[in-house]
C-alpha cells in the first residue's frame, strides 16, 4: 500500500490518519492551578514547558508527544492533570512537561532546517537536537501518543544504540498510547479516520473560523469533541484560519509510521527502560495477535540485565485517548509513572 500512498497524495488524504486530541473536560477545572507555560522555539522543534510550581528546582522531566496533525497544544490539560496527581502522590516530586512539536506539526511546521526524509528517525532526531541545543538533561520519561509513541521508540531505540552521541541517556520509561508498535494495517479499521482526512482534504486551505470548521465537522456526523479537536488545530491567518500543520509531509511521516517495526526493542528492551503500553479498548487499530504478543511480552520474567513492558487496557475509549477517557488514562498513568524518587 505504501507504493500507492506515495503515487498519489490525493488518495493519501483520503486514507490515512493517526491523530491526537485536544479537548479534556477538565480544562476548566484544572485553570485554577499554579502552573508554567513558557512558549520557546528553537533551530529545531517548538514546544511549551509546564511546571506546577515554577520557582522550584524540578526533579525530573518528561516529553509529551502528540499524534499525527496535532500539536504540543493538544496535551495541555492533560498535562497539567498528570503534573498534579503525581505530587499528590509524592509531594517532593516536582514534573516539568516539555510538550513538543513534531516536525511539520503545530508552530514546528513554519521551522527551517527540518529537512526530508520526514520519518520516524528524522523526529526521533529532532528531540535529541532539542535536548542538546537547549543543553537540557536528557528526558526521564518519554510520553507519545499514536504516531508520537512511535517517535519515543525510535527515541529511546537510537538512544540504546549510541546514536546521539556519548552524552545521550536512556529514558527511563515509555508510554506509549494506542500506537501499534508493528507495521500498522489500515485496511482492518472502521473507516473514522478515513472519513476525517477526507473531510479535511476536500476543504480550502484558508476558512472562515474555527467555529465554522467546528459546526462543519458535526453536521457530518462527527462528535462534539473530534470535532473540537481538528478545530484546534487552526491557527490565524489574517481574517481567516488555516491549518497549523503540513499536510503533505505530515502523510509522509504517516507512511513511515505505518512501515515501520519496534518489535524487536519491545522483545529486546535495553536495561533499565520500562515500556509502558496503552491500548484503548474501542481502538480500531488493533489485531489481535499483536494484543496477544504484547501480553505474553508483559507476563514474561523479569531479567536483571533487560528492561521491561508493560500493557494496559484504557477501557470506554477509542483511539483519541485524552478526549475518550481522560479520567480513565491518568488513573492507569499516574500510579504506574515513574517516580522522581527513583531517578
Amino acid at each position: 500500500m505504501a507504493t500507492s500512498l506515495r503515487a498519489s497524495s490525493s488518495s493519501l488524504r483520503s486514507r490515512l490518519l493517526s491523530s491526537s486530541a485536544a479537548w479534556s473536560p477538565w480544562s476548566q477545572v484544572l485553570s485554577s492551578f499554579v502552573h508554567s507555560e513558557a512558549s520557546s522555539k528553537t533551530e529545531t522543534l517548538a514546544f511549551d514547558e509546564i511546571q506546577l510550581s515554577p520557582e522550584k528546582p524540578y526533579t525530573a522531566a518528561a516529553f509529551i508527544l502528540h499524534g499525527l496533525l496535532g500539536s504540543g497544544r493538544n496535551w495541555r490539560s492533560f498535562s497539567r492533570a498528570l503534573a498534579s496527581e503525581l505530587r499528590d502522590r509524592s509531594p517532593s516530586d516536582e514534573w516539568r512537561m516539555v510538550l513538543v512539536d513534531l516536525r511539520n506539526h503545530g508552530r514546528s511546521a513554519g521551522l527551517k532546517g527540518l529537512s526530508p526524509p520526514h520519518d520516524m528517525s528524522s523526529a526521533a532526531r529532532d528531540l535529541a537536537d532539542l535536548v542538546k541545543a537547549r543543553g537540557w538533561a536528557w528526558p526521564d520519561v518519554v510520553v507519545g501518543h499514536s504516531m508520537g509513541g512511535k517517535v519515543a521508540l525510535d527515541f529511546a531505540e537510537s538512544c540504546s544504540r549510541g546514536e546521539y552521541g556519548e552524552s545521550a541517556d536512556l529514558p527511563k520509561q515509555l508510554w506509549v498510547l494506542d500506537s501499534v508498535p508493528g507495521q500498522v494495517e489500515t485496511d482492518n479499521s472502521d473507516g473514522e479516520v478515513e472519513r476525517v482526512l477526507q473531510t479535511l482534504a476536500s476543504l480550502p486551505s484558508s476558512l472562515p473560523s474555527r467555529k465554522w470548521v467546528v459546526d462543519h465537522m458535526v453536521s457530518l456526523g462527527f462528535s462534539k469533541s473530534l470535532s473540537e479537536w481538528i478545530g484546534s488545530n487552526l491557527k490565524k491567518d489574517n481574517e481567516h484560519v488555516t491549518w497549523a500543520f503540513d499536510l503533505q509531509a505530515a502523510i509522509d511521516m504517516f507512511n513511515s509510521y505505518r512501515e515501520r517495526s519496534y518489535w524487536t526493542l519491545l522483545e529486546n528492551p535495553p536495561k533499565g527502560l520500562d515500556i509502558a503500553i496503552v491500548q484503548a479498548e474501542r481502538s480500531d487499530r488493533w489485531l489481535s495477535d499483536d494484543v496477544q504478543r504484547l501480553k505474553a511480552l508483559s507476563r514474561r520474567e523479569s531479567k536483571p540485565d533487560a528492561g521491561k513492558v508493560s500493557l494496559h487496557v484504557l477501557p470506554n475509549s477509542g483511539h483519541w485517548v485524552h478526549v475518550d477517557n481522560p479520567k480513565g488514562l491518568l488513573e492507569i498513568m499516574a500510579p504506574n509513572f515513574l517516580s522522581a524518587a527513583k531517578i
